[in-house]
């Protein structure tokens, strides 16, 4: 499956963005990639500061909640974007439930997943955050970036293409997966 691409200079938000590409036109897949945010949102309503150089994407395909329970689906979400970091990080990354990555007990990731019913059909938006290269600061949590892990600069670009592989690699595969075995259904 080939997600299509769109591509932002400045917009409020990558899911609401998406929500609007589901809405007004035929696409059943893609991924939106923003170079800045200005109205992130995360889990809860919480804001999600969007520094530009770090990654803001939306992905969203077409779903049969019958096969996968939302938390199923966010497990799974959270699996991928922690397969998209090792490529860069080679340490240990933590999934810390129900949506958050996190490295050396700080975070460097969040997912905001929503549903849409369009015609008949589920789709499902996940928005996914990533720290590249500054970290913002967050009453309670402590956050990171890959640049301060790795002294290694990421482009969002090239982080995004990456993203897409593994999500085209795996969108077909979500209604046979076994949850029960994920991890070797990632590798």
């Amino acid at each position: 499956m080939k997600l299509k691409k769109f591509n932002f200079k400045i917009i409020n938000s990558t899911n609401d963005r998406a929500f609007q590409i589901i809405k007004k036109t035929n696409n059943k897949s893609g991924i939106v990639i923003a170079e800045k945010q200005k109205r992130g949102r995360g889990q809860y309503g919480k804001k999600w500061t969007s520094f530009k150089g770090n990654l803001f994407v939306s992905i969203f395909f077409q779903v049969n909640m019958v096969q996968l329970s939302l938390y199923n689906l966010t497990k799974i979400n959270c699996l991928l974007v922690k397969k998209l970091l090792s490529t860069f990080y080679k340490d240990k990354i933590v999934v810390k439930k129900p949506n958050d990555l996190l490295i050396n007990n700080m975070k460097i990731s969040g997912i905001l997943q929503e549903t849409l019913s369009k015609s008949g059909k589920t789709f499902i938006i996940v928005g996914i955050g990533i720290n590249l290269i500054k970290s913002p600061s967050i009453k309670g949590y402590l956050t990171t970036n890959l640049f301060d892990l790795t002294g290694v600069k990421i482009t969002p670009n090239n982080a995004a293409l990456k993203l897409k592989k593994i999500y085209e690699t795996f969108i077909p595969l979500f209604p046979k997966f076994n949850i029960k075995n994920i991890d070797r259904n990632l590798k």
